[in-house]
């Protein structure tokens, strides 16, 4: 028998290229970092790279988190134990981002990371904002929960609102619920047969990550170079740190709740992760992260919902952004706030906070709502953080993701809906899902009593499957 030939070096680094999506990405990373420093003009005509991939996956979003939802609720056959999940998840969701808004104040008061600038808020320029924020205004809570509802089918899929999505697919789950499989035995196959089809589209799609994540950190580099990170140094470290002490909170919680490592987690999403990063995006990232939660033994109910929710009510990282951001403007300007108007400051961004997802320029739209609450601090000064902000991307990218994702596993645990054994030999790379494997394969579908005996998981193995009659 010869012996196995050892690929050479090049050989074995073109392998993992060719093969490896995290390669892929930290490779176009890199890259692009030096082109955005070289050569800033030529960075600047790159942005269409990036854009153009997250006009890809938003078109794919609204129909998975549809698809997902109403198989979930079908699946479970329970729309009390949806209503549960819901409600369980909107508690995680407040608890988790008021402490996210303590922890920044505290930060911002021990470190006071805007002290000694003595900034003069008439000098400063506040076009960028409204140019940056386009005129608008974060919504009220009355304007916020009606645009959650939809007025019509169509409209909600081609405005692609979350929210008014999720509305549709918790009518459809629970009108599919109601009729039963005898009266429309074909309507949940085929919406099942439609995700499969969306899951394919996320991995073409995803093939073109390298090449977003290349034009996005070029475009990055090269507007705002790497001076501003001099200039900025106290805030932005301070910034980073309050957020890996949350993710370090985030990790003790989730080992209590479940017993997962979100050590494990992140590198199981390190492709997704790393994605997001060179983006500045977690919509680029969500449906591969939603296959991801569901094959690691998350059920497709609280997937479905928990997820997509968070992206409008559990935004940690900006939480944390908000609160640092507001009082570094006041430190900068001068302005000493007292305990009870930062009290007012958590409370106030307790509320704007909530539905900034989507929004052109939403952080500074709550800075500036904080600011005018206040009385204090001059509405302009928020134009202080236009230099630093899309630094801060990063921050709050990795911070919503990991939050929102901890939220998905604490919820299925809460409710019962969590393979734990499952999720663990995930993690520890036991149990390895390929690309095309579907999350539900290993679950007995009710439309087909004939198909050949599965594996049933850990959460519905208590739940008999229905008789054929």
């Amino acid at each position: 028998m010869p012996p196995s030939v050892v690929p050479s070096l090049p050989r074995r680094v073109a392998r993992i290229l060719r093969t490896s999506l995290f390669a892929q990405v930290a490779c176009a990373l890199v890259i692009g970092i030096v082109v955005g420093k070289l050569w800033p003009d030529f960075a600047a005509d790159l942005q269409p790279l990036g854009d153009g991939f997250t006009r890809l996956i938003k078109t794919i979003i609204s129909p998975l988190v549809f698809c997902v939802v109403v198989v979930g609720i079908a699946k479970a056959g329970d729309l009390k134990a949806f209503g549960r999940i819901g409600l369980k998840a909107l508690i995680w969701f407040e608890v988790a981002s008021t402490l996210a808004l303590i922890i920044g104040l505290i930060a911002a008061n021990v470190v006071q990371p805007g002290s000694g600038m003595n900034v003069d808020p008439s000098t400063l320029n506040t076009s960028a904002v409204d140019a940056k924020t386009g005129g608008g205004s974060l919504p009220s809570t009355t304007e916020f929960i009606v645009n959650a509802l939809p007025t019509s089918f169509i409209g909600a899929f081609a405005e692609n609102s979350l929210l008014q999505v999720l509305i549709l697919a918790c009518l459809v789950g629970a009108a599919l619920l109601h009729l039963g499989h005898t009266k429309v035995p074909q309507v949940l196959p085929a919406i099942e047969q439609a995700q499969e089809i969306i899951f394919a589209i996320v991995g073409f799609v995803m093939r073109l990550a390298p090449i977003a994540v290349f034009g996005a950190m070029a475009v990055l580099i090269g507007q705002y170079g790497l001076g501003v990170i001099e200039t900025y140094a106290k805030l932005i470290i301070l910034c980073y740190v309050a957020a890996a002490l949350f993710i370090a909170l985030l990790a003790v919680a989730l080992k209590i709740v479940t017993g997962l490592s979100l050590w494990k987690f992140l590198r199981y999403i390190r492709e997704e992760m790393l994605l997001a990063l060179g983006t500045a995006s977690t919509e680029s990232v969500m449906p591969r992260v939603m296959q991801k939660l569901r094959k690691a033994g998350a059920r497709d109910d609280a997937v479905g919902l928990v997820l997509p929710t968070g992206y409008s009510f559990n935004l940690d990282g900006a939480s944390l952004y908000l609160s640092i951001g507001t009082l570094f403007i006041a430190q900068a300007v001068g302005v000493d706030l007292s305990l009870s108007q930062q009290i007012t400051v958590v409370l106030v961004l307790m509320l704007t906070s909530k539905g900034m997802a989507g929004i052109p320029g939403s952080a500074f739209l709550a800075l500036a709502a904080t600011a005018s609450s206040l009385g204090a601090i001059p509405a302009g000064a928020v134009a202080l953080l236009l230099g630093v902000d899309r630094i801060m991307d990063s921050m709050r990218v990795v911070t919503n993701l990991l939050g929102n994702c901890v939220a998905v596993f604490a919820v299925s645990r809460w409710e019962g809906a969590l393979d734990t054994e499952k999720a663990k030999k995930v993690l520890d790379g036991e149990i390895v899902p390929t690309e095309e494997e579907s999350p539900d394969k290993s679950e007995p579908v009710a439309s087909d009593p004939d198909g050949e005996p599965a594996t049933v998981p850990a959460q519905s193995a208590k739940e008999p499957a229905p008789e054929a009659s």
